[in-house]
């Protein structure tokens, strides 16, 4: 991406800056959400508490989505990130020396509170560093594909750094790990509050025009989504995709330990080794996209997960398991640069925020429902679970991609189609609410 024609329009290093907030937020959020039910497991040694562990981890995940749209669309998403960095910065430390001080069994409820509240913290994270992305992306509505290229490739080089950094400093101590946790944090806050101030509403000076309340921000979200068949036909696939990622995130601890006989921190290691090939696939998507399209990568992309959702529960070793994890990986990380390039030529700015919110409680909303079915099965049962939900979701992703094939038109061009029936709901919501 020529750097002159991407950040022409944003103060100088903008852009970069971005990049590397959202990169100490995302190896800190990777690490604690892999680590905490694989600290848990090793702790306790049930894998009934790991899955709950996951179900607590992303309910409240869910909840805080609701509200965390309208807030990233009010307010600079900048100002918003750092005071969600230093929270987690805070709650790490207070974590860490709860553990030195408390019994086994506080200190066990101790962790899964810190999961859970990590938890919250990294979606509000997440929303305002996808709201300046989205903003980068429509000052160069060309490059947007090469701009979330970059974005999806910091978020799986997370995925490769978080799991095994967190399996080798569980090796060391959770308070280890969590004291790294907090110094990553710190990192994040301190590029987020000297980031330049980028131009307009999102995510520069001033209040934005976004839904004022989390129900506003919910009706405001689905009105787009309806409006837009499109963005619609994406999240359902990438929801379907969701259910068999998160039974292969939650159950890989429990696969790799209890039926390969592998360590935690080789545990670890599967998974981030299995996250390095998809790196390849997220730089070759930049390229295939603007050689084939968003369709086909696409395609491609969903092709592949499914795929790996059928093999990885039949695996005979922990080899064969690391490559159906890394082909999961690899299209999971096409499949989101397609997604993260369609929504900013989909969603209008205003209410940017408040959309994304209701696109994630979709796509995320099958992660609980993971750690809930894992929860309510042996560890006998697993691969028998996996592979049903990996048949369910290759038929819902065949029909998903039949819709985006006839509704191709609405984001295969590299501009920003405003819902005038959205925006006028917003407006009529701030007037309701200032009068």
């Amino acid at each position: 991406m020529p750097r002159t024609t991407a950040a022409s329009s944003l103060p100088s290093g903008w852009l970069a800056r971005c990049y590397l907030l959202r990169a100490a937020d995302g190896v800190a959020a990777a690490s604690v959400m892999y680590a905490v039910p694989l600290l848990i497991l090793a702790t306790t040694g049930s894998t009934v508490l790991t899955g709950i562990a996951f179900l607590l981890e992303w309910v409240p995940r869910l909840a805080t989505i609701v509200g965390a749209g309208p807030i990233a669309d009010r307010h600079r998403a900048e100002r918003v990130f750092a005071l969600v960095a230093t929270t987690r910065t805070v709650a790490a430390l207070v974590t860490a020396l709860g553990l030195a001080l408390l019994p086994h069994g506080a200190s066990t409820v101790l962790v899964l509170g810190f999961g859970v509240l990590s938890g919250m913290l990294t979606e509000i994270s997440f929303l305002t560093v996808e709201a300046l992305g989205a903003h980068a992306c429509r000052q160069a509505p060309a490059y947007a594909h090469r701009i979330q290229t970059v974005q999806v490739g910091i978020d799986q080089a997370s995925l490769l750094a978080g799991p095994l950094l967190g399996g080798l400093l569980l090796l060391a101590g959770p308070t280890v790990l969590l004291a790294v946790m907090a110094s990553l944090s710190l990192l994040a806050t301190a590029t987020a509050r000297t980031l330049p101030n980028g131009p307009g509403a999102q995510p520069g000076g001033g209040q934005a025009a976004g839904s004022v309340s989390p129900w506003a921000g919910l009706r405001t979200g689905f009105a787009v989504i309806l409006e837009r068949p499109a963005l619609g036909w994406l999240v359902t696939a990438l929801a379907a995709c969701g259910l068999v990622s998160g039974l292969l995130q939650v159950s890989s601890p429990i696969t790799l330990t209890t039926g390969f006989g592998v360590s935690t921190a080789a545990a670890g290691a599967v998974w981030s080794i299995a996250t390095a090939p998809s790196l390849i696939a997220i730089a070759a998507a930049r390229r295939a996209i603007d050689r084939f399209g968003l369709f086909p990568v696409g395609l491609a992309g969903a092709s592949a997960l499914s795929l790996a959702g059928l093999t990885a529960p039949i695996a005979a070793s922990p080899l064969a398991y690391g490559a159906a994890l890394a082909v999961l990986l690899a299209g999971e990380g096409v499949l989101s640069v397609v997604l993260r390039t369609a929504r900013t030529r989909l969603i209008p700015q205003p209410v940017f925020a408040s959309t994304l919110a209701v696109t994630l409680l979709a796509i995320l909303a099958p992660l609980p429902l993971a750690g809930t079915l894992v929860a309510a099965l042996p560890a006998a049962g697993i691969p028998a679970l996996v592979l049903a939900c990996a048949i369910v979701q290759t038929a819902v992703t065949a029909v998903a991609f039949r819709g985006l094939w006839r509704h191709r038109a609405a984001y295969t061009h590299p501009t920003v189609a405003v819902p005038v029936t959205a925006v006028a709901e917003v407006n009529r919501d701030q007037l309701r609410e200032a009068t």
